[in-house]
C-alpha cells in the first residue's frame, strides 16, 4: 500500500464513508434497477417480420409477473447473468428455457482461463524479466507505448468492435506499465478508453454500425466520413487525456489517484539505474514461454476478427456478445470465427503447454491453473451482475417502455436538436443494453423513421446513436469492458470516474456539436 492509499484511507475514515468495491456497486445497481422496474409500466411494441419494434405501436400491458415471480427476478438476477437462456417462444430469460444463451458464462470462463494462463506463465518469471528489459528500452518513451496501444485498440474497436477481448491484455501491461513508473489507473484507462472510444467512433464495425445500418435500411458505408472524423477527434482527446495524467504520475508518484502496489516502481528512472551487467537475461525456457504468450494473444486477435464482414463491408443481424457471426456473409477461407468457448480453450491449452515447456510437472501445473482461475472470481462476479441487470429489464417487460419514452422525446425536434437528443437518450438506454448489436436492433427501427420527419439522414442518426452508446459504455457500471477491466486492475470505480468525467463531458460536447453541425448542413 502506497502513501496515496494511506491518505485516501485516512480521508474516508474521517468522513465515515468508503466507496464500495466493484461487486458491491453492481449489486446495488441490480437492486436499484429492480426497484425501478416495480414502478415502470410494462409495455410492448408490435414487431415486424424481423422482430424489430414498429414506431407508433407501443401499448402498455399488464405486468407479466406476479409478486412472487417479481421477487424471484431479483434473487435469480445473478444466476440469469451467468447462464440464463432467452426463450425462443416468450423472449424471457431464465435457466430452464429452450433458447439461446443470454448470460455471461462465456465471458466468465474466458476471464478465468486468462487467469490460469497468467498464473502459469508468471511462475516462470519470463514476463517479469522481459518487462524489466522492455522498461529499460522504453525508459524515456513510455508515452509512445501508451499512445500506440490506445490508437491500435481504438482502431480495432472502430472496425470490428474489439473491446471484451482487451480483458486478456491486463496480464501483459500491468507489470510493464508499473516498471515504467505508471500506476494501475494509467494501465486501465489506456486499455478501457482505447477500446471504447473506438467503439464510440465506429466506422465499419459490422456488430454495431452494420446492425444499425441494416435496421435503418442504409449501407454500412453511408456516413463513414463523419464517423471517421469523430474517430480521429475522440481518439486524440482520449490519448491526450491519458498521456497528461501519465506524465503527471510519472513525475510525481504522490499524484496518483489509486496509489501503488507494494514494491511497484514509482520512479521511471529506476530501470536506468541498474548497470547493464546486473540486468537479468532471459533463459531459453523463458524465451519459449514468451513465444507461446505472443502466439496465443496474436491468435486471439486474428481469430475473432470477422474478416469477411470488415473487408466486404457487409451489414447483418449479429449479436456481438453471443453468436459473434454476421448472417448472410460467407466466411473467407482463412477466417476462424472463434469466440469465447474457443478463446477459453486456447488459453487453457497454452497454460498446459507453458507448464510442460517450463517443466512444472502435472501437479504444479494443475495447482497454478486452479489458483489463477480462482484469482479471477472477483471480476467474474462483476460480469455476471452486469448481465443480471439486463435480465431484469427484459423479464419485467420494461425495456419497451423505456424505448417509448425515447420515442416521445425525440419526435418532432429540429435537425440539430434531434441529433443531440438521439445521443442523449441513447446513453441511459445503453446502460441497460450494453450490447451494441442488441441496442441497435431495438433502437434503430424507431429512430430511423423519426429521423426522416426531422429531415436528418439515417446515416447521421446512426452516428449519433453509436456516440451515445459509446459514451455510456465508458462510465456505465453495466459495461463488462469497464467493470471487468477495473476489477482486474484493482482500480476503484469512483476513482476511475473522478479521472474520466472531465474527458467524458468534453467528448460529449465535441461529438454532439460535430454531429449537430453535420445534420444542419445536410
Amino acid at each position: 500500500m502506497g502513501v496515496s492509499d494511506l491518505d485516501s484511507d485516512a480521508k474516508t475514515s474521517r468522513l465515515g464513508f468508503r466507496f464500495p468495491g466493484a461487486v458491491t456497486t453492481l449489486a446495488i445497481v441490480v437492486v436499484l434497477v429492480w426497484v425501478a422496474a416495480l414502478f415502470i409500466p410494462s409495455g410492448r411494441y408490435l414487431t415486424d417480420a424481423d422482430g424489430s419494434p414498429i414506431p407508433g405501436t407501443y401499448e402498455q400491458t399488464d405486468s407479466p409477473l406476479d409478486v412472487s415471480e417479481t421477487i424471484e427476478q431479483l434473487v435469480l438476477a445473478p444466476i440469469n447473468g451467468i447462464y440464463g437462456l432467452r426463450s425462443i417462444h416468450t423472449e424471457t430469460i431464465d435457466t430452464e428455457a429452450v433458447g439461446r444463451i443470454f448470460g455471461q458464462i462465456g465471458i466468465i470462463v474466458f476471464i478465468m482461463s486468462i487467469g490460469a494462463f497468467i498464473s502459469v506463465s508468471f511462475a516462470t518469471r519470463s514476463l517479469e524479466v522481459a518487462v524489466a528489459a522492455l522498461a529499460y528500452r522504453l525508459r524515456d518513451r513510455g508515452w509512445l507505448l501508451i499512445a500506440s496501444v490506445m490508437v491500435l485498440f481504438s482502431l480495432l474497436g472502430s472496425t470490428m468492435g474489439f473491446s471484451v477481448e482487451t480483458l486478456g491484455f491486463y496480464a501483459l501491461f500491468l507489470p510493464l506499465m508499473a516498471a515504467l513508473g505508471y500506476d494501475r489507473l494509467v494501465t486501465a484507462s489506456m486499455i478501457i478508453l482505447g477500446a471504447l472510444v473506438g467503439v464510440m467512433g465506429g466506422t465499419v464495425n459490422p456488430f454495431s454500425i452494420g446492425v444499425a445500418a441494416g435496421e435503418a435500411g442504409v449501407s454500412i458505408g453511408d456516413g463513414i466520413a463523419l464517423r471517421a472524423i469523430l474517430w480521429v477527434v475522440l481518439t486524440a482527446m482520449a490519448v491526450g487525456w491519458v498521456l497528461r495524467y501519465a506524465a503527471k504520475v510519472r513525475q510525481d508518484p504522490g499524484a496518483s489517484l489509486v496509489g501503488w502496489d507494494e514494491g511497484a516502481t514509482t520512479n521511471a528512472t529506476t530501470p536506468d539505474q541498474a548497470p547493464p551487467k546486473e540486468r537479468e537475461l532471459l533463459t531459453n525456457t523463458q524465451k519459449w514461454v514468451l513465444a507461446i504468450t505472443a502466439f496465443s494473444f496474436g491468435l486471439m486477435i486474428f481469430s475473432v476478427i470477422p474478416w469477411s464482414s470488415v473487408l466486404g463491408g457487409h451489414a447483418g443481424p449479429a449479436d456481438y456478445y453471443a453468436t459473434h457471426k454476421v448472417a448472410g456473409v460467407r466466411p473467407l477461407w482463412f477466417e476462424l470465427n472463434w469466440w469465447f468457448p474457443q478463446l477459453a480453450m486456447l488459453f487453457i491449452l497454452a497454460s498446459v503447454l507453458v507448464g510442460i515447456v517450463a517443466g512444472k510437472g502435472e501437479k504444479e501445473t494443475v495447482r497454478l491453473i486452479a489458483a489463477g482461475a480462482s484469482d479471477m472470481m472477483g471480476p467474474a462476479m462483476v460480469v455476471l451482475l452486469a448481465g443480471g441487470v439486463s435480465a431484469i429489464m427484459t423479464n419485467t417487460q420494461t425495456l419497451d417502455t423505456v424505448l417509448f419514452s425515447m420515442e416521445k422525446l425525440v419526435s418532432g425536434a429540429s435537425a440539430a436538436v434531434f441529433t443531440f437528443l438521439t445521443v442523449l437518450v441513447n446513453i441511459p438506454l445503453a446502460v441497460l443494453i450494453p450490447s451494441s448489436s442488441g441496442h441497435g436492433a431495438l433502437a434503430m427501427p424507431l429512430l430511423a423513421p423519426l429521423a426522416d420527419f426531422a429531415q436528418v439522414s439515417r446515416a447521421t442518426t446512426i452516428t449519433a446513436w453509436i456516440v451515445g452508446h459509446g459514451l455510456a459504455l465508458i462510465v456505465a457500471p453495466t459495461s463488462v469492458v469497464l467493470v471487468g477491466g477495473l476489477a482486474i486492475a484493482r482500480v476503484g470505480y469512483e476513482k476511475y470516474l473522478r479521472f474520466v468525467l472531465p474527458l467524458w463531458l468534453g467528448m460529449f460536447v465535441v461529438a454532439t456539436a460535430i454531429i449537430a453541425v453535420a445534420a444542419t448542413l445536410e
